[in-house]
């Protein structure tokens, strides 16, 4: 297959250089935005510079380095086993059971850890290249995506059948899709290192083009399509991925499928009346799984939006009552500045390390012109510590979200 008729994304320089960014601030006052590209850049240029200096000296490590005895596929293929599973104590041996919410550390997890390292490395490097335009920090982000995603010998294949097994009940579910959505910010940087003109065209081209599979792959497999259809953040999940590496390779057609599934089934199925959203105060970590819903919608709109008035606009889409994207923004923002006030059950697991500085609050500040957003976001933790909330949080470097690509 040529990955390169799948990539359509022009080869001219993107409009995101730093230098540029004062124009921002000359702005009307009642259109520019509530914080600016500037600003953004000035609070984490410490802790991006910190970080991308940190991973210099540090190679790309693929899934091929990797790999477990009890996976079905081979040497390429991403695998990983179900968080919340256990051997049942009343059937040693035989198939594992679900315990919502206690994530089993004995489980295959290393390329899933893998993938995260990658999602951690190459968007701080692509933003240190943003502030300082070292091309240092841009050669080191392409080394790490020719490695996952050109070279032979450590390329992972673009598809994911063997995420999120079950021991002794399936070798891989749709579930799994939920793994690669670190690969959101992943090809966002990606777009934004197109301008720093370290690959070839032709290899910029066919890391389009890896993306181009695996989209068409979550599409039109089995697993894809099951994921496509979940009700909860799952469903969510394959909206925003399915939207990012639509945008990454100019696939209109997946684009415009991802607004109708925001309008037509994750707000419906999702947003209660009453703002909540019951599918996720329904499980064992209702606070944890309330915030991370509410930061892939914001995703989903951020990237999938258009800045008119059209029912494109997904930020401004509203369901029947007048319920908008913004109203769980409300309902989930007295608790995100207080947590004690949660009337729901406390998560069964790291509930004391959460919130942390939520995306969602930042893209929804800036969409809506709300300053208390903005200004909450402006105090919370950027980096969480705790591996299963960073698992969570695939948004980290808001600089490559607010400069344009």
């Amino acid at each position: 297959m040529d990955r390169r008729k799948f990539c359509f994304i022009s080869a001219s320089a993107v409009t995101s250089r730093m230098s540029a960014m004062p124009a921002l601030l000359t702005q009307s006052a009642s259109s520019a935005p509530l914080i600016s590209t500037v600003e953004i850049a000035r609070i984490d240029r410490e802790r991006i510079l910190r970080a991308a200096d940190e991973y210099l000296p540090q190679g790309p490590i693929t899934i091929t380095a990797f790999s477990s005895p009890r996976s079905h596929g081979g040497k390429h293929d991403y695998s990983s086993e179900g968080d919340y599973w256990w051997p049942d104590p009343k059937n040693p041996g035989g198939p594992y059971i679900r315990r919502d919410g206690y994530s089993n550390p004995e489980n295959f997890n290393a390329h899933r850890e893998a993938l995260i390292r990658l999602s951690l490395h190459v968007p701080a490097l692509v933003s240190a290249w943003l502030i300082t335009r070292d091309l240092r920090y841009a050669h080191h982000a392409a080394l790490h995506l020719r490695a996952w995603f050109l070279d032979s010998a450590t390329r992972m294949n673009p598809s994911l059948e063997y995420a999120q097994a079950i021991i002794g009940v399936t070798p891989g579910r749709g579930t799994g899709v939920i793994d690669t959505l670190h690969l959101i910010e992943v090809s966002r940087a990606a777009r934004h290192l197109e301008d720093a003109r370290v690959f070839a065209q032709a290899e910029f081209d066919e890391v389009c083009g890896w993306f181009a599979e695996y989209l068409d792959w979550m599409c039109n497999s089995k697993n894809g399509k099951e994921e496509e259809v979940a009700k909860n953040n799952h469903g969510a999940c394959w909206v925003a991925q399915a939207a990012a590496f639509a945008a990454l390779t100019a696939n209109r057609d997946v684009m415009d499928l991802c607004r109708d599934r925001f309008r037509r089934n994750l707000l419906p199925d999702q947003l209660a009346p009453d703002r909540s959203f019951p599918l996720e105060l329904a499980r064992t970590k209702p606070y944890s799984y309330s915030l991370f819903d509410l930061d892939v919608l914001a995703i989903i709109c951020q990237i999938a939006s258009t800045t008119d008035n059209s029912p494109d606009n997904l930020w401004q889409f509203a369901l029947n009552g007048g319920i908008r994207y913004k109203t769980a923004v409300d309902f989930m923002f007295p608790f995100i500045q207080d947590k004690s006030k949660w009337p729901y059950a406390h998560d069964v697991e790291y509930f004391d390390d959460l919130p942390n500085r939520q995306p969602s609050l930042l893209f929804a500040g800036l969409a809506y012109r709300e300053p208390k957003y903005i200004a909450l976001w402006r105090t919370l933790r950027p980096d969480p510590k705790t591996a299963e909330i960073v698992r969570n949080f695939p948004v980290r470097q808001p600089l490559l979200w607010v400069t344009p690509v």
